[in-house]
């Protein structure tokens, strides 16, 4: 029989993320999608009048990361406007959803990413939240691995 640890659902709220190798607080991360095209074929000969389906090109979702701003911390714009000059100027990602110890019990990698957009915060005279600003960035790859 299973222990409660193995049958108790797993929490979002504490991950870790790295880009390049060096870990950022980032509030939230969306976009972990990893998608299947379907070719549809039919052989000239089949009696059953049925289109076959099968998998076809992988196709990954853009990844979105949000932070809070802090003071002189620009490394995300700084990344943005390099890719602009240079666009091999990309970095691996490795997101991990982390246990109460804070070891990893799953890992997602990506690959060959590159930010798209940034986004600065929604500024209001009236709010008393905080700046936050917001990446998004396009891969080549998305992988998702178990520890």
């Amino acid at each position: 029989m299973a222990d409660a640890t193995e049958l108790w659902p797993i929490p979002k709220f504490h991950f870790s993320v790295q880009i390049d190798g060096t870990a950022y607080a980032f509030q939230e991360v969306t976009g972990l999608k990893l998608n299947t095209e379907v070719i549809e074929y039919r052989v000239g000969n089949d009696p059953t009048f049925i289109k076959q389906r099968v998998p076809g090109l992988k196709k990954f979702e853009n990844v979105t990361l949000k932070k809070a701003m802090f003071k002189n911390d620009s490394v995300l714009y700084d990344w943005f406007m390099d890719v602009q000059k240079n666009f091999e100027r990309r970095k691996d990602l490795i997101i991990s959803l982390l246990d109460e110890q804070g070891t990893p019990l799953f890992t997602w990698t990506v690959v060959r990413a590159f930010p798209l957009s940034i986004s600065g915060p929604d500024l209001n005279s009236d709010g008393n939240e905080l700046a936050m600003e917001s990446l998004e960035i396009a891969h080549e790859g998305l992988s998702m691995a178990k520890g």
